[in-house]
C-alpha cells in the first residue's frame, strides 16, 4: 500500500480502475509530461524453468535467483495491471535462426530432463528479423519472441481501447557478448533500419507519438518541449511512444546524423538537460538520483526510474525504494511487481485506486499550482 502522505495531496488524479473509457478526473488539458504511470520492466519476461535455474546457478551462484520473475501477456499488462510503459530487449538476427535453439534447453536434452517448452515452436524464431529475450542460450523465455510480435500486441490492444492515456515503449538494443553464450549480431545502421522499420509496419504514423511530431517547427526537440511543451492528453489519448533504453555507443549511432532525432521514431535520452535532442531521460536509481529526476521532470522533460531490481525488494518487502519513486515525479515507474509474487512478500507497485495515471507529483498543476505546462 502505498503511504497516505503521498496519496493525499493527489487524490483528485485518482482513475476509477474501471476500463470503461477516460475519466474526469484526469483533465485532457493535462500535457503528457503532467502524468504519472506504472510500467513494468523487461515486460516480455518468464522466468526460466527451475531446470535451466539449476544450470544458471552451477555456472553462476547466485544469478538465477535475480532472473525469477515473470510478466503476464502484454495486453493484460495494459488491460487487468493498468500497465503504460513497457520494456522490451531486442538482438538482431538479419538472417534468422540465431536464437532458436539455446544451450540450456539442449543442455538438458542431452542430460535426460524436460528441456520444457520448445521456444521456436512453430518456426517462429526461424525468419529474420529482431528478437525479444533477456539472455542468449539462459534466460529466453518469453510472451513475445519477435519484435514484429510484440508491437502487433500492443497495436492490436491500444486500437481496441482508443481511449487509453498514452503508452511507452522502451526498446534496449543489445549487442553485448557474454563469455560462453551465442554472440550477438552487432547493431549497426542496418540493425536500427531494421527496428525502425518493423515499429513503421507495426503502427500508422497517426498512431505514434514521435520526436519530430513534438518537435514541431521549433529549431530543436529540447527548445520545443521547454517553450512549448509535450502534446495535451486529450490529442494522445490512444498514442504509442517509443524511446531508445540505450546510453552507449548505440545510442550514439542512433543520434548521429539526426539533429533533435529528425527523422527518427524513438526518443533518445541524450545525457544532458541541454542537448539539442533532450526529451526522456533513464535515470533508474530513484534513491541516488532522486534529486536528479525531480529537477529534470521540473524542466519539462520526461524520465523513466525503477521501483525495485533483481527481486530483492519483493524478497524483503521493502517499500523504501518504490516510494522515492513515486515521490520522486518520473513519469513512468517501473517494476517487475505490478502484482505480489506470493512466494516473496505483498510488495507491489500500483498507483492509488489501480488507478491508469494521476497528475504527476512534481510538474502537475495540484503540484505546482496552475496548469502551465511544465
Amino acid at each position: 500500500m502505498i503511504p497516505a502522505p503521498l496519496v493525499l495531496p493527489l487524490t483528485l488524479a485518482i482513475l476509477s480502475p474501471a476500463d470503461d473509457g477516460p475519466d474526469p478526473a484526469l483533465g485532457d488539458t493535462l500535457r503528457i509530461n503532467q502524468l504519472q504511470v506504472i510500467g513494468t520492466h523487461n515486460s516480455y519476461h518468464l522466468a526460466p524453468l527451475p531446470a535451466v535455474r539449476a544450470l544458471i546457478d552451477a555456472a553462476s551462484p547466485g544469478r538465477a535467483e535475480g532472473l525469477d520473475y515473470s510478466h503476464p501477456p502484454l495486453a493484460e499488462q495494459f488491460g487487468r495491471l493498468r500497465i503504460r510503459q513497457i520494456e522490451l530487449d531486442v538482438f538482431a538476427d538479419p538472417d534468422g535462426g540465431l536464437f532458436a535453439r539455446p544451450m540450456a534447453r539442449h543442455s538438458l536434452i542431452a542430460l535426460g530432463k524436460d528441456p520444457g517448452p520448445d521456444p521456436n515452436a512453430g518456426g517462429v524464431l526461424d525468419a529474420p528479423g529482431p528478437k525479444v529475450l533477456h539472455v542468449p542460450d539462459i534466460d529466453y523465455r518469453t510472451t513475445a519472441p519477435t519484435l514484429a510480435d510484440a508491437l502487433r500486441q500492443v497495436r492490436d490492444w491500444s486500437e481496441a481501447h482508443p481511449d487509453h492515456v498514452p503508452i511507452l515503449i522502451l526498446v534496449e538494443l543489445k549487442d553485448g557478448p557474454i563469455p560462453g553464450l551465442t554472440p550477438p549480431r552487432p547493431i549497426d545502421d542496418d540493425a536500427i533500419e531494421a527496428v525502425e522499420q518493423v515499429i513503421r509496419s507495426a503502427f500508422d504514423s497517426d498512431h505514434l507519438i514521435t520526436p519530430d511530431s513534438v518537435r514541431g517547427d521549433a529549431e530543436t526537440l529540447r527548445d520545443a518541449i521547454r517553450s512549448r511543451g509535450w502534446p495535451l492528453l486529450a490529442d494522445s489519448r490512444g498514442k504509442i511512444l517509443l524511446a531508445l533504453d540505450n546510453t552507449d555507443a548505440i545510442r550514439n549511432r542512433y543520434l548521429d546524423g539526426h539533429p533533435s532525432l529528425s527523422g527518427r521514431l524513438m526518443l533518445a535520452d541524450a545525457g544532458s538537460a541541454d542537448h539539442p535532442a533532450a526529451s526522456w531521460f533513464k535515470r533508474n536509481d530513484p534513491i541516488g538520483q532522486f534529486d536528479e529526476i525531480r529537477e529534470l521532470v521540473r524542466l519539462g522533460f520526461l524520465v523513466r526510474t525503477r521501483a525495485d531490481a533483481d527481486t530483492r525488494q519483493a524478497r524483503s518487502g521493502d517499500t523504501s525504494r518504490r516510494d522515492r519513486a513515486l515521490a520522486s515525479g518520473a513519469q513512468y515507474v517501473s517494476t517487475d511487481y505490478p502484482e505480489p509474487d506470493p512466494r516473496f512478500s505483498d510488495y507491489r507497485v500500483a498507483l492509488p485506486g489501480g488507478a491508469e495515471a494521476r497528475v504527476n507529483p512534481v510538474s502537475g498543476p495540484v503540484a505546482v499550482g496552475d496548469d502551465r505546462p511544465r
